[in-house]
């Protein structure tokens, strides 16, 4: 079963468990439970409930009907009516401080020596939400000398006034997590209880439940909880970010939520083959972006359509002198030529190119190529560079076609479109960096001291007119510059946006590798 807390987003850490529960679930024909853990309404609400079900039917995972731990609250109540019955739970008015101490000194609160009957009487002031019931903690009355200091009579109630986002007022009183959860995995019929090995010391408070009731005993299996570098999980800390305006949302590129990457360009078959990868080790790993980018990467060549643009700010006009002479097709009388989407897979269709006799291409690229140069127009054929000069104070290139010319003899490819503004398509090209500097936060360290200064950059680019037709999530591939997810298409009022996706290559992430590549 897949608990989660409906009081954030869903992020990577989360994207491991599910994954993990659903592939096990699968392999042994079993069934993959989503149950909202919702005994905290001070943290939950609906809103979150939506985006976790919006993420998982994204990730394919949890198809059972979801059920909240909610709907077992009465349930919940008489086990705890029957564990005070029994002596097995204890009412504790202690201040909270006074209490954690105690349970550091392995030192019994003076309550746990009460009457059947007082117990009963503090019970229902705290059911009540009483002045005097807010000051109380139902606890479990194990063991205040145990060496694993879970075990030192955890609490198992506690009241609330926040009003529940699916129970509303009817409750003041809720389970603690350590307590309804083994409850509900014993009556939901579960089988495995998944868990990251930091839950490792409670297991033994969640047998002790169990038993302590005579239900149904599920099996807990451990795994190592999923670390990335540069990377926070917390949800206090991305509520930070989030709120502080340093990131533009929960479903933010930078943000390690499921959306956020997703938004990014991760496929969900990458990251379940990543997740898959690492499997149910307990041994704790700090791994790198770098191995799930790459595979990745391998997902999304063979589908990624190729389109070529040029920088906005820095190309330069070539003239093809012999543009309109006869030639074969796709050079004299030819305002277009038929490309292939992808160059190894005809199959995934065509695209038109609108070639001219002026094209724009990278100032870059023509700063390094020789007067009589051949170089080679990229999904249209071979040219020869003939001269450079000023224009009014614009640098020109001329050159002409040479179309019989083998494009395996060029030292140069280049990127180019046809010199018509009106049918290139402006797109702003967006690359995002790390949120901290730090690959790993030690215990007592600062987030907030190792914030990368900018981890957002744009190039502004103009793309060939083909591009008016990417779809919004779509995944692309810019040739010699990346690839990258539509995030806004050409009709948007604002213009084409695209997001870079890291291929995997880069250890970290810069501002100028959304820069041409000279080696192709």
């Amino acid at each position: 079963r897949f608990p989660p807390e409906p009081s954030g987003y869903l992020h990577i850490g989360h994207a491991k468990a599910v994954l993990l529960n659903d592939y096990f679930a699968k392999k042994w024909k079993g069934k993959c439970l989503l149950r909202f853990d919702d005994t905290n309404p001070e943290k939950e609400k609906q809103e979150f409930v939506d985006s976790i079900l919006h993420d998982l039917k994204t990730l394919q995972v949890c198809h059972e009907p979801p059920t909240t731990t909610s709907d077992h609250f009465e349930t919940i109540l008489k086990y705890a009516d029957q564990m005070i019955r029994e002596g097995k739970a204890y009412i504790d008015d202690s201040p909270q401080e006074v209490m954690r101490e105690e349970r550091m000194a392995g030192v019994e609160s003076k309550s746990r020596s009460l009457g059947v009957e007082e117990i009963k009487r503090r019970w229902n002031e705290m059911k009540k939400g009483s002045a005097y019931g807010k000051t109380c903690v139902m606890r479990a009355k194990i063991d205040m000398q145990h060496g694993n200091k879970c075990m030192r009579d955890p609490a198992m109630y506690r009241c609330k006034d926040q009003p529940h986002h699916k129970t509303g007022t009817r409750y003041k009183v809720y389970p603690t997590y350590d307590f309804a959860c083994p409850i509900v995995d014993s009556i939901e019929g579960v089988t495995h209880t998944l868990r990251t090995v930091e839950y490792k010391d409670r297991d033994q408070q969640y047998y002790w439940f169990i038993e302590a009731l005579g239900i149904r005993k599920p099996q807990i299996w451990s795994y190592s909880r999923l670390n990335m570098r540069y990377t926070v999980l917390s949800k206090r800390k991305l509520k930070w970010f989030a709120e502080t305006g340093r990131v533009d949302g929960w479903n933010d590129p930078r943000f390690p939520t499921v959306q956020g990457v997703l938004r990014r360009g991760m496929t969900v078959e990458a990251l379940r083959d990543f997740i898959l990868l690492m499997g149910a080790s307990v041994n704790e790993n700090l791994m790198s972006w770098d191995k799930v980018w790459s595979m990745n990467k391998k997902v999304i060549d063979p589908k990624a359509h190729r389109f070529l643009a040029v920088s906005a700010g820095s190309h330069l006009v070539l003239r093809l002198r012999n543009f309109h002479e006869p030639k074969p097709k796709g050079a004299a009388g030819e305002s277009k030529i038929s490309v292939q989407l992808h160059p190894k897979f005809r199959a995934i269709g065509m695209k038109e190119v609108p070639i001219a006799k002026e094209v724009l291409v990278e100032a870059e690229d023509l700063s390094r190529i020789a007067n009589g140069e051949e170089i080679t127009l990229m999904r249209w054929g071979n040219a020869v560079i003939e001269s450079k000069s000023v224009e009014n104070g614009v640098p020109v290139c001329d050159g002409y076609l040479k179309l019989d010319g083998n494009p395996k003899n060029t030292k140069n490819r280049i990127t180019w479109i046809a010199n018509d503004l009106k049918a290139a398509v402006p797109i702003t090209a967006v690359e995002f960096d790390v949120l901290i500097t730090k690959p790993k936060l030690d215990e007592g360290d600062k987030f907030e001291d190792y914030l990368t200064p900018k981890t957002k950059f744009e190039t502004k680019l103009l793309g060939e007119a083909a591009l008016r037709f990417v779809k919004e999530g779509q995944i692309i591939q810019l040739e010699r510059r990346g690839y990258y997810r539509c995030d806004k298409t050409a009709s948007d009022p604002s213009g084409m946006v695209l997001f870079n996706i890291p291929s995997g290559k880069a250890k970290s992430m810069s501002s100028l590798s959304t820069k041409v590549k000279v080696k192709n």
